[in-house]
């Protein structure tokens, strides 16, 4: 009975601090209703590596991916592993080898990484189970979905060296885990891969991670490392950069470190279409909450500028539309073009660039005494098709036309005549060309023929 009074009469000079308390509860919560508005239904692929899983703090992250679950993100986890093969190598007295900052990965070797990543998961799906009265998770009810949902290569035998069972991700099923995910699964992703003869190879986490934002058109991907984020000369964190500042400051990193490993895949989703990738400590309790929910954040964000330019093409630009155009040419899509063409033939050029990465091209070929021109070399980056791009070239390209008075448009193609004929573009004859274009006409490659007037 003291006890118990004792216990009331302790908390009562405490009454205004519990009032603060409250009301800035109260405040904090009201302030993140935009967020979750903004998040629910998004797709979030987080990467959490190895130490983050043996870190104390592991537990508070499993109770946070609970709750964004239950605010309604699709979450897709890849986790690593390689504390834990390390630990498992020592104890089996196995020595692993690097190669640059690849491992070879031998039989022995790969059993260890099976029975790691296969612990790991299991750990994780058992923590996501949990639903202890008293506890975050109580009443959660959530769903773990795993599998062989990762498709991979052998790297194979590169100058004279043959890596084994290290592998390279060759496919991501977005079929399965989107299905998976409108169910309101967590999905896992191990640091493993299958391949169709039932071979399994060991996988960067990185790689898995940054494959499956990219694939699954993620809106974000979050990065749990060591650090809170990037810092600047002074030891604050960096809150937000571009990806060019970013991929500056990975030229001055060791790319065997984790450090370099987590900004590479943050730098690189942030370059293929996903929006926002996220720095984060896995040390630091509440670190996810406060960078998804808060308008600072507490790590950096890597994020892409505002804007894209449509623009004349120069010298400069050479080398980025000859790495654009040359996965097209070697499909036959395009006509091949070598760089002294191109150099010489640059002012006809019109580019589209993202954060100073080539996306997409166009070539307007003059025949002023015609009153036509023809529109050639069109090529959207493959990450970046299904948007808006090609129609943002063509009417730079239609102005262009127009600014030296010419009447037409033509195209060549052999691939996207529904295309050309949606934006209206009409078939021809090869008779309809100019006649100095006639006599270039290849008739092995049997291009269909459209023409538009401007």
């Amino acid at each position: 009975m003291n006890s118990s009074n004792q216990k009331t009469n302790d908390c009562l000079p405490s009454s205004s601090d519990c009032l603060q308390a409250t009301s800035d509860y109260v405040r904090s919560f009201r302030n993140s209703s935009p967020y979750i508005n903004a998040h629910r239904g998004r797709t979030f692929v987080v990467l959490l590596d190895g130490h983050g899983i043996q870190h104390p703090n592991f537990a508070n992250i499993i109770n946070d991916l609970a709750l964004l679950n239950s605010l309604g993100v699709r979450l897709v986890l890849a986790y690593g592993a390689r504390p834990q093969i390390m630990e498992r190598l020592e104890r089996r007295r196995l020595a692993l080898e690097y190669v640059g900052a690849r491992p070879v990965i031998t039989t022995d070797v790969m059993e260890a990484v099976k029975d790691a990543a296969g612990s790991a998961g299991i750990d994780i799906q058992s923590r996501l189970s949990m639903g202890l009265p008293n506890s975050p998770m109580h009443g959660a009810s959530l769903r773990v979905a795993t599998g062989n949902m990762i498709t991979a290569r052998p790297v194979g035998v590169i100058d004279g060296k043959d890596f084994g069972h290290t592998g390279q991700v060759r496919k991501v099923d977005c079929g399965a885990i989107n299905r998976q995910l409108g169910d309101g699964a967590i999905v896992l992703l191990p640091p493993l891969g299958f391949s169709p003869t039932g071979e399994v190879f060991s996988l960067s986490v990185e790689e898995v991670a940054t494959r499956a934002a990219i694939e699954l058109k993620a809106d974000k991907l979050i990065v749990f490392s060591e650090a809170q984020g990037l810092l600047d000369e002074a030891g604050d964190v960096i809150r937000v950069m571009p990806p060019r500042e970013a991929g500056r400051r990975l030229e001055s990193l060791d790319e065997t470190t984790t450090d370099y490993a987590a900004l590479h895949a943050a730098w690189q989703t942030s370059r293929f279409g996903v929006n926002r990738a996220h720095l984060i400590s896995y040390q630091q309790d509440g670190a996810l909450i406060e960078e998804l929910f808060t308008r600072n954040g507490g790590g950096t964000m890597i994020t892409q500028e505002l804007y894209e330019q449509v623009r004349d093409a120069t010298i400069e630009d050479v080398g980025g539309i000859l790495e654009l155009i040359r996965p097209l040419e070697e499909q036959g899509v395009l006509v091949r073009r070598s760089r002294e063409r191109l150099e010489n033939e640059i002012d006809l050029f019109t580019v589209v660039e993202l954060d100073g990465m080539m996306i997409g091209c166009a070539a307007l070929y003059p025949f002023a005494e015609d009153g036509i021109g023809e529109l050639a070399c069109v090529a959207v980056h493959s990450q970046y098709q299904g948007g808006h791009r090609g129609d943002l070239i063509l009417q730079h390209i239609e102005k262009r036309a127009n600014r030296i008075g010419l009447e037409r448009l033509f195209v060549l193609t052999t691939h996207t005549a529904h295309w050309f004929r949606e934006r209206g573009f009409e078939p021809a004859d090869v008779d309809a060309l100019p006649r100095a274009r006639q006599e270039l006409y290849n008739w092995q490659r049997n291009s269909k023929v459209f023409v538009k007037t401007l």
